[in-house]
């Protein structure tokens, strides 16, 4: 399952040169992620409550064209690979009036115990609709 989440890029996205400052589109793969699960049927208040986090432990971007201040952009987020103890997804980013690619980007996150920060594996109740959203 491909998502898309659309996003507006705000004043205080952009830096002094008038672009989007490029950590941004790190947060904006997490947009992206959020909405994968939220559509997958998981969200992360539950994972939490049920004592599990999602930390990324790898994160590449490769900035390919600038993003400008009000510009409407489309968060595309694909799972790429998933095991009971981490999953991986690519993205892009794209301005929607134009439809070019500002950036491309991958990120592995791992599943641990939130109290203990120690990497496990992902009981069934979430595994199975990862597994889903992954056809």
């Amino acid at each position: 399952m491909i998502t898309t989440i659309t996003h507006r890029v705000n004043f205080f996205d952009t830096d002094a040169m008038a672009v989007v400052h490029h950590a941004n589109y790190i947060k904006w793969f997490e947009i992206g992620r959020v909405d994968f699960l939220r559509k997958a049927g998981i969200t992360l208040t539950e994972m939490m409550d049920d004592g599990y986090v999602f930390p990324i432990t790898n994160v590449r971007a490769k900035y390919i064209s600038a993003g400008h201040y009000d510009d409407i952009l489309s968060i595309k987020t694909l799972p790429v690979a998933l095991t009971k103890a981490k999953m991986e997804f690519n993205y892009e980013i794209i301005r929607n009036k134009d439809n070019t690619l500002l950036v491309k980007g991958y990120t592995q996150n791992v599943f641990t115990h939130k109290a203990s920060g120690k990497i496990t594996r992902l009981p069934d109740k979430y595994y199975i609709k990862l597994q889903q959203a992954l056809k």
